[in-house]
């Protein structure tokens, strides 16, 4: 009997190297992900820094000039942009995220059909060979049979 051979080999083998690529690509967003958020929480402890430094430059009984207030001013005001440009940005890749995690799930999932159907065939190419050695058997069975009649 002629050896199992699965007609969509190649179409498995495709979909596992589709499905290896959206893994990597799930695993960089993941990390560009992770590096905006740390990225965030740098802004956002500069931003506090720079606020705790106001406060005590302006605490109780201390004179600033308008010129000092102005220059925190405008870098509270910038910081805050840069947050909220960091913020979005974080918002666009943990879209970007979920997309190739969807479409990670997606090949998975037809590769896990595609599996199921190679499984399947192979169990039917086996009990075929089992049948047909179990009629090969009953053949010479019946020929010895035969002879010694």
């Amino acid at each position: 009997m002629k050896k199992f051979k699965f007609q969509l080999e190649t179409l498995l083998k495709v979909t596992r190297r589709k499905k290896d690529d959206a893994e990597m690509q799930f695993a960089e967003v993941s990390r560009r992900l992770e590096e905006h958020r740390k990225h965030l929480q740098t802004l956002l402890q500069e931003l506090q820094e720079g606020q705790y430094e106001f406060a005590e430059m302006t605490g109780e009984g201390k004179t600033v000039n308008v010129g000092t207030i102005m220059t925190y001013n405008n870098f509270f005001n910038w910081k805050r942009e840069q947050i909220e440009k960091q913020q979005q940005l974080i918002l666009k890749t943990m879209q970007e995220r979920q997309q190739k995690l969807k479409a990670l799930m997606d090949l998975m999932t037809y590769l896990k059909s595609i599996e199921q159907l190679k499984e399947k065939r192979l169990r039917e190419y086996n009990e075929e060979v089992l049948f047909e050695e179990q009629k090969m058997l009953d053949e010479i069975g019946l020929q010895l049979h035969m002879r010694r009649k």
